[in-house]
């Protein structure tokens, strides 16, 4: 990428790059463009990143920031996680309370921007830009659809898929009380019969608790078909909060689930 006289310098690099409506770049990619060494390519990353041109999540990986994501020292993570993800080759989706934000049923704003991957990873802090990553058993078979962003698109959870991680992974969710709520938004998009498809790419206690949730919350006709999976698969008992101890809780005979938590969704 070069003009008629000289190779470009990183500032004309990058204005080629957002010119031509790509945000994200790899230092390899970079250090081609301009002709120079490695450590000439860093340096010159450095300064624009300090001048707050562009910034790197992870390593060797830089994100274009526009005038208007300035104070925010990142692009929104919409618009980058997907650029991230294909250049790492990782498959991935947007999960829990970003993919409820998605779908319109979240009732605070999420304070992280949380992403399913196959294996665990640490966290990214890119600016103001928080991402956080959780390890998805079988996430090749989740259920998922794809967001329009100013960038591009990103990988989502259904519905229903969102409905069952929610319960899978409540510990980062915030509460029971939490996910009932959202769960009580989100009941409307979902569709029954896809609610048993993406209950079989988890375990069946998942199954156990979405449904006495979703009855708990008064969408208990999204969860019939939810009952006779239930019915089938689950060859014991569950606890409803898998943290707390079980005592003198009480047996939901529906779900084969002790009811050791009291749920309360905010209206």
């Amino acid at each position: 990428m070069k003009t008629e006289d000289r190779p470009l310098n990183a500032r004309e690099y990058i204005a080629s790059l957002a010119t031509s409506g790509r945000y994200h770049f790899v230092s390899s990619d970079a250090q081609e463009a301009l002709g120079v060494s490695a450590a000439a390519t860093k340096l010159a990353l450095s300064r624009l990143a300090k001048q707050g041109e562009i910034a790197s999540p992870v390593r060797g990986f830089y994100i274009i920031v526009p005038p208007e994501y300035r104070s925010l020292g990142s692009l929104p993570a919409d618009q980058f996680i997907p650029g991230l993800m294909k250049s790492q080759r990782q498959v991935y989706y947007a999960g829990l309370l970003t993919a409820a934000q998605y779908h319109g049923a979240a009732h605070h704003r999420p304070q992280e921007f949380q992403v399913m991957l196959a294996k665990n990873r640490r966290p990214i802090q890119c600016g103001a830009v928080r991402v956080a990553f959780m390890a998805r058993k079988r996430i090749a078979e989740v259920s998922v659809q794809e967001f329009n962003t100013p960038r591009g698109t990103i990988r989502v959870s259904t519905p229903e898929a969102t409905a069952v991680d929610l319960v899978g992974y409540q510990h980062h969710v915030g509460d029971l009380d939490q996910v009932a709520t959202i769960l009580s938004e989100l009941a409307e998009k979902i569709d029954p019969q896809k609610l048993v498809q993406a209950a079989e790419m988890a375990p069946v206690p998942w199954a156990q608790r979405l449904g006495y949730l979703l009855g708990h919350v008064g969408a208990g006709e999204k969860a019939l078909p939810l009952k006779a999976y239930v019915r089938q698969h689950a060859k014991q008992s569950a606890a409803l909060l898998p943290t707390a101890p079980l005592n003198s809780a009480q047996r939901d005979e529906v779900w084969k689930l002790y009811i050791n938590a009291t749920v309360t969704a905010e209206s």
